[in-house]
């Protein structure tokens, strides 16, 4: 239980110590927006360092030299737990906008600092929703900045990490659309850290890979319409792999 309350506390603090900065940034984002980008990123992935250091969790980290460096990306990760995003957002170059549903981007100050650094929200029920998602992503890739997604469509809620809940293929179209590379992110363990005894935050040994890119234009066409199959291959491979790094 220590450890749930001092992450709840740093979470706390962090949002009531930086309002002010908020107000900077938000003065600061209407006039020169990438400058603001760029020091809310650098926040952003401090204070995911704390909380994940916090938590007890160990990280190891395979093939973060393979993330093309000259292009932004389309990341597509498996998600157990919340740890997910704090995790990998902290070994991402550039700007990196999440998808992630809309009662996130509800939640108050948290809100702001999402949008700060371009995430993306919708309404999974909501087939519209999901269009208009595709094409801001589409627009946020144009202008230089990652996207990272989770095809799986909603938390994996089972016993074990695999296997990965099928991928919704729609949201990959993103990367074909764009042009960009697919990134698929393979994380192992990340439930154990809080869900799986929840409310308990348990230190914990975990593994992301980022594993080889996937490029649209070098897929026989008539496969393009199965590149969430793809990845999903990819990413069950790796955590396959990787589950004896846990040991």
């Amino acid at each position: 239980m220590f450890r749930f309350i001092l992450c709840i506390l740093i979470a706390i603090l962090y949002l009531i110590i930086t309002l002010p900065v908020l107000l900077v940034l938000w003065i600061m984002h209407k006039r020169h927006p990438d400058r603001a980008e760029k020091i809310t990123t650098a926040m952003i992935r401090w204070i995911f360092g704390v909380l994940v250091a916090a938590a007890g969790t160990k990280v190891t980290v395979i093939g973060q030299e393979k993330i093309p460096k000259d292009t932004p990306v389309l990341y597509v990760g498996n998600h157990r737990s919340i740890f997910d995003i704090m995790i990998s957002y902290r070994y991402l170059p550039g700007i990196t906008g999440f998808v992630s549903k809309d009662t996130l981007g509800k939640i108050p100050l948290f809100s702001l600092w999402a949008k700060y650094i371009s995430c993306l929200f919708f309404d999974r029920a909501d087939t519209k929703s999901g269009l208009t998602m595709i094409r801001d992503a589409v627009a946020h890739i144009k202008e230089g900045k990652s996207v990272f997604i989770f095809p799986e469509g909603t938390r994996n809620k089972q016993t074990d990490d695999l296997p990965l809940l099928p991928f919704h293929e729609g949201s990959l179209r993103i990367a074909s659309m764009a042009h960009v590379p697919i990134v698929p992110v393979a994380q192992n363990n990340t439930v154990n850290i809080w869900e799986s005894h929840f409310p308990l935050v348990r230190a914990t040994k975990t593994v992301i890979e980022f594993c080889d890119p996937i490029c649209p234009e070098d897929v026989p066409k008539e496969e393009r319409k199965h590149l969430g199959a793809k990845a999903n291959a990819i990413m069950t491979e790796a955590i396959s792999r990787n589950k004896s790094l846990l040991v």
